[in-house]
């Protein structure tokens, strides 16, 4: 389902983006090329003055939620993984190709390049530097908290291509077999 906000924001999806017919998108959303959205997923810019800005090749999997605050916004940069059921609650900032893991929260927090969160982790009120590993189960919630985050490890980040080279090709057969399920 794609539709307006009651403040009339429609979302604009890029023609080269697949999204599912379960997925929800509701207002001042922008989707860029080449970005898949899976089943259940729910990106929400309904609350007067928020928006939310998906990058290129990014992939939003099963059950992840974006919302962002009233007068708030989500970005979130080039070839992101948003993994299944994690939340990202804005005001938040994702950078470029991060990992956002499975059940893993996301709020008020601005991540910078390559970061990676593990699975069922917390980042809230948090600002995450370059290339940071996020533990699974951990909860980052103070600055102290972020200055002892160790750097990702080659594993990871060739993890992240993997997961981004994944879900492109998941976008373009679905695109390539179905075309652009909505507009």
């Amino acid at each position: 389902m794609i539709r307006r906000n009651s403040s009339g924001g429609y979302p604009k999806i890029d023609k080269t983006a697949y999204i599912d017919p379960l997925a929800v998108i509701i207002g001042k959303v922008s989707i860029g090329k080449n970005v898949f959205v899976a089943p259940g997923a729910v990106i929400r810019a309904d609350e007067p003055g928020s928006s939310i800005s998906i990058g290129d090749n990014c992939n939003v999997q099963d059950r992840v939620i974006i919302h962002a605050l009233g007068d708030s916004s989500v970005i979130i940069g080039e070839s992101a993984s948003l993994s299944h059921g994690c939340i990202v609650h804005g005001p938040c900032k994702i950078g470029k190709k991060c990992f956002i893991g499975f059940g893993s929260v996301v709020f008020k927090s601005a991540l910078a390049d390559k970061v990676f969160v593990g699975h069922l982790a917390v980042v809230e009120g948090a600002a995450i530097p370059e290339k940071r590993c996020v533990p699974s189960g951990s909860v980052i919630n103070h600055k102290k908290k972020t200055k002892v985050l160790k750097m990702i490890s080659r594993e990871q980040e060739k993890f992240i291509q993997q997961v981004v080279d994944a879900n492109t090709r998941l976008n373009a057969a679905a695109v390539a077999n179905c075309g652009k399920s909505q507009d």
